[in-house]
């Protein structure tokens, strides 16, 4: 498959993971209804979150995996690379493509939800965080190593789901869980990001702290990918006998 096709595949996947994950957030996470004559959250709150996640990873990797890999995600990439399942020359073109496709989608998602009266952007529309600015406002030390430990499990989970040995036809279902699974644990801690891309797509809109604090939500998730493609690589990947 050329590269140009994959690269549009890829913009096009971390679009709909970044406005169909970030768009559950900001839209859906919290809604104001009413029961009787009392006030209720009808929102989807951090599951449903979470669940949007995983569905966009799912239904996208069933969608282009066939096409570019369904990576949406320059840690993914570095990952693979990492791991010997990716050529180190479409690294680049790639992590271009999936930062483009999340600018593309924090910008349609932007103006969808500024069209509500008394939208602002003061709730950090569903930007990554640390310190006071982590849901739970737990410390930089405290995110980086959240990040860092599950974008490696996350990377192990697709290295291994994609493994020749692993079921056929499994792999998206494994994965969506998988990032389902971490963003329950990771949503309180810094709104959970293990994607660069996704998180420079909303802090362009927020600027200010989200971007000064963007770069751990690119060191962490890079550090994470690279030591579980090495880990994976060295100790868990099949002999060249193996059947």
């Amino acid at each position: 498959m050329p590269l140009f096709k994959r690269c549009v595949a890829e913009l096009i996947g971390t679009f709909w993971l970044v406005f169909g994950g970030c768009g559950s957030a900001v839209l859906a996470a919290s809604f104001a209804g009413q029961m009787g004559d009392t006030p209720v959250n009808m929102g989807i709150g951090f599951v449903g979150v979470a669940l949007a996640f995983g569905l966009t990873v799912l239904t996208m990797a069933y969608a282009i995996g066939h096409i570019s890999g369904c990576h949406l995600n320059p840690a993914v990439s570095a990952g693979l690379v990492a791991g010997g399942r990716f050529p180190m020359k479409d690294f680049v073109p790639y992590a271009v493509a999936q930062v483009v496709g999340g600018l593309v989608g924090a910008t349609v998602l932007y103006f969808i939800a500024s069209g509500k009266a008394g939208f602002t952007l003061d709730d950090g529309f569903a930007s990554n965080g640390y310190g006071e600015h982590s849901p739970g406002q737990y410390s930089l030390a405290a995110c980086f190593l959240a990040e860092v430990v599950l974008t490696y499990m996350f990377l192990l989970i697709i290295l291994g789901a994609t493994d020749r040995r692993a079921p056929a036809g499994f792999a998206p279902i494994a994965i969506g869980l998988g990032l389902t699974l971490i963003h329950l644990v990771g949503i309180p801690v810094t709104n959970l990001s293990v994607n660069p891309a996704r998180s420079t797509g909303t802090a362009v809109f927020v600027q200010g702290w989200a971007l000064t604090q963007l770069w751990l939500f690119w060191v962490a998730p890079l550090v994470g990918a690279v030591f579980a493609g090495w880990t994976y690589k060295c100790c868990l990947e099949a002999e060249p006998t193996e059947g």
